[in-house]
């Protein structure tokens, strides 16, 4: 089996990135990768969640459930009730997340099974044996002079083998019919 391409998914240690491109693009993952986890844990234990993130050149990022309002009236009074207008919004919230989840998972699934798909086909196509034509493209001079010669011999062959079978066809019609007593 052929060595891997990327190092795949691994822990990083938390510390400053000092490659700017390596930066801006781990930044990247790593919100793709909270967003995630603040979408597994709003659905899993209907919670309100708020994230606020700086971009390392300075763009903001959001990511707020059910409504930016509902997070930070519960942030500055935790206690506070929610009025049924809020509470209505809240729970269609909710069920968006859930049903973006639930497409976003048959998605992922989609995706694995096309990959165990091809990998199994790669598997099924390096393991069969390949007949000759399948590599015409590699052959040389001399294995094409030698290809030609042998299909020139081949067709000889089959002329014979073509006219016996003629002969003896047309002999046979021609040819009186046997006497049952001999």
């Amino acid at each position: 089996m052929e060595g891997k391409k990327t190092l795949g998914r691994r822990k990083i240690p938390l510390e400053k990135i000092e490659k700017e491109g390596a930066r801006y693009s781990s930044f990247s993952k790593r919100r793709s990768g909270l967003y995630k986890k603040g979408s597994k844990i709003v659905r899993e234990f209907d919670v309100n969640l708020g994230i606020v993130l700086s971009s390392p050149s300075g763009k903001p990022y959001s990511f707020v459930h059910p409504t930016t309002d509902v997070v930070i009236d519960h942030f500055i009074n935790p206690t506070i009730e929610l009025d049924l207008g809020a509470q209505l919004v809240a729970a269609e919230a909710r069920n968006k997340v859930i049903q973006s989840n639930d497409r976003l998972n048959e998605f992922d699934a989609r995706e694995k099974a096309a990959k165990e798909k091809i990998r199994f086909m790669d598997q099924m196509n390096e393991a069969r044996v390949k007949c000759w034509w399948e590599s015409m493209d590699q052959f040389n001079a001399e294995d094409i002079t030698k290809f030609e010669g042998f299909m020139n011999t081949a067709e000889g062959f089959l002329n014979v083998q073509l006219k016996q079978l003629e002969d003896g066809a047309s002999s046979s019609l021609h040819s009186p019919p046997k006497d049952a007593d001999n």
